[in-house]
């Protein structure tokens, strides 16, 4: 079992960053992909980005790509998700999640196993 905590999220004005936070634990994150979701009342959960488990292969929803960045620290066991240029609609809840590699990091979310209760972000125009 892997258990997912996230934290680092808030309020931030539009054109500012924030970085969230994914701590891990029960078992080490380096033999999983890591995943960053998002979701707003009444929408699905969205993919916003994956990190192999190698961490050598990085994967962006179009909406965030060149603004986020998804990185990994496999010996803190906890992954990062840095948000630059932040827009309104960058806000949702933000959503951690382990898929077992190797492998390319899956875009979908049913491939992956374990989540956490999320953390809300909120950009204000």
């Amino acid at each position: 079992q892997v258990q997912l905590v996230e934290s680092g999220g808030g309020l931030a004005r539009a054109g500012g960053s924030l970085r969230v936070s994914c701590v891990a634990s029960g078992r080490t994150i380096r033999s999983y992909a890591m995943g960053w979701f998002r979701q707003t009342p009444g929408k699905e959960r969205e993919f916003v980005a994956a990190i192999s488990w190698s961490g050598g292969s990085t994967y962006y929803a179009d909406s965030v790509k060149g603004r986020f960045t998804i990185s990994r620290e496999d010996a803190k066991n906890t992954v990062y998700l840095q948000m630059n240029s932040l827009k309104a609609y960058d806000t949702a809840v933000y959503y951690c999640a382990a898929a077992p590699g190797p492998g390319p990091a899956p875009t979908a979310g049913l491939e992956y196993d374990y989540w956490g209760q999320g953390t809300q972000v909120t950009v204000s125009s």
